[in-house]
């Protein structure tokens, strides 16, 4: 039987982190060849192709690999895999992982933490985490980080890696093994819901009439677009806040994106004074209740868009789902980039898992890897 069934294929440049692909449906089987390793002929451990049906569980791929002596076999690929996925209407969440009690979250510096967990944590560069429990006694931690989507910025180690956050702060104190509760994250599955949302600013500074913003995970702001501000009185630069009084809020105040340097750095042009701010402000006992500064999109205003070089004048927009670092294609329709679009998107997901005995290759390939693709979704299962 056919009728209902839908087919889909293509390619992609492999990064060597995990690769969303897009599609109009949610495939329950899925194939993957490596063109750029089998042309290449038998090496020592590397994928060449891969396999996976929905009955096998999510995460999981059958592989032909070369083995350290170059003989094809077959192997498994039991974590970070090829899974499916469908974005819902609110926010999903991966386990919670704890944080290594020798390590913890170490102050790297003025812009780095580093996040150290007790098993491995499954993260790529460009994943989204959430943080939860950070207190180290009863009136030090960093409960400043709890509750924010962070973007990860580096993958060092299988339990390491980092995120952007003022590491040298003095109210900041590193949780580590004598911390009291039980410190840990969870991946946020599909961050990008609907973009652009609210993003958090952990640096805002102005020089020569610029302010530049530094955010926790990347703001899907284009150059163009209007913008606002929510800043609690303790961080500071309270002058950017859309109302200056919330007794007489009087005229609402917004600002206009002049430049996006990168998915988590955006400037605009400011001509009054602005008192410093700072996400090292807040003490500890002071974090009960308190919201944190949030930057977000206003109104429809927005000259963001890809130039025009024939075919649809606005095709699908770019959005950072949380899978990479970088940008890519949503399944909606022709829409203005930046506009406020519902980024709901399903498809699959091949990983960068290794495999169980062929450990020296991956299965979404190395950098610069030509990857081939074919997924399924069957009407009729027989079993």
């Amino acid at each position: 039987m056919a009728e209902y069934s839908r087919l889909a294929k293509g390619h992609f440049t492999s990064t060597g982190n995990a690769q969303p692909i897009f599609l109009p449906f949610q495939p329950d089987r899925v194939k993957v060849l490596n063109y750029t390793l089998a042309a290449a002929g038998a090496a020592a451990s590397k994928i060449i192709s891969a396999q996976w049906d929905v009955s096998m569980g999510q995460g999981i791929a059958i592989v032909q690999a070369y083995t350290s002596g170059s003989a094809l076999v077959y192997d498994i690929v039991a974590t970070n895999g090829i899974s499916s996925f469908s974005e819902g209407l609110s926010l999903q969440f991966g386990n919670n992982i704890l944080l290594g009690a020798s390590g913890g979250i170490a102050k790297t510096s003025a812009t780095v933490l580093t996040v150290t967990t007790t098993a491995a944590h499954g993260l790529s560069a460009g994943n989204w985490v959430v943080f939860n429990n950070l207190y180290e006694t009863a009136t030090t931690g960093m409960q400043t980080l709890a509750g924010i989507p962070f973007q990860v910025v580096s993958v060092t180690s299988t339990t390491v890696f980092t995120i952007s956050w003022v590491g040298n702060a003095s109210n900041l104190t590193a949780i580590d093994g004598s911390a009291t509760g039980t410190p840990g994250f969870k991946q946020i599955l599909y961050p990008a819901i609907y973009v652009p949302g609210i993003a958090f600013p952990w640096s805002i500074t102005l020089s020569a009439g610029v302010i530049t913003v530094n955010t926790t995970a990347p703001h899907n702001f284009q150059v163009g677009q209007e913008i606002a501000f929510r800043i609690p009185s303790i961080y500071g630069a309270k002058e950017l806040n859309q109302l200056q009084s919330t007794t007489l809020p009087g005229s609402p105040q917004y600002f206009y994106v002049s430049t996006v340097a990168s998915s988590n750095v955006f400037t605009f042009n400011y001509s009054g004074s602005l008192s410093a701010f700072s996400v090292a402000n807040p003490p500890f006992a002071s974090f009960p209740g308190l919201k944190f500064a949030q930057v977000f999109a206003a109104g429809d205003v927005n000259s963001g868009g890809f130039p025009y070089n024939g075919g649809n004048l606005y095709p699908s927009p770019t959005v950072y789902q949380g899978y990479s670092t970088a940008a890519v294609n949503t399944i909606n329709g022709p829409s203005i980039q930046g506009a406020f679009i519902n980024a709901t998107a399903q498809g699959f997901i091949i990983g960068a898992g290794a495999g169980t005995a062929v450990t020296g290759g991956v299965l979404v390939g190395a950098n610069t890897n030509v990857i081939y693709w074919e997924a399924f979704l069957d009407d009729y299962v027989a079993n």
